[in-house]
């Protein structure tokens, strides 16, 4: 039964991920795009996170949290960018 729920949380999160690249390809400002973006990495990190889970793979669980800091990293530089330039 959880074996279930997790694949069905996977394909729930697979489905979110092509929803927001559509956003990404076709949001009408750079904010769209940028807010995108970010939650295409919240999405993967959370994938990241569930195969971890699922292999009982402990290094997978490194690769995520650094994944969310160089996500943050980027985020920061995006928003900095379009609220005044580089």
């Amino acid at each position: 039964m959880a074996d279930t729920l997790l694949h069905i949380a996977a394909c729930i999160a697979l489905v979110s991920v092509m929803l927001a690249f559509i956003r990404l390809v076709k949001g009408p400002s750079t904010a769209d795009r940028a807010v995108a973006l970010d939650t295409m990495t919240i999405i993967s990190i959370s994938l990241i996170v569930f195969i971890a889970a699922v292999t009982k793979r402990l290094i997978y669980y490194d690769v995520a949290m650094v994944y969310a800091l160089i996500s943050f990293i980027g985020v920061v530089a995006v928003a900095r960018y379009i609220e005044r330039g580089l």
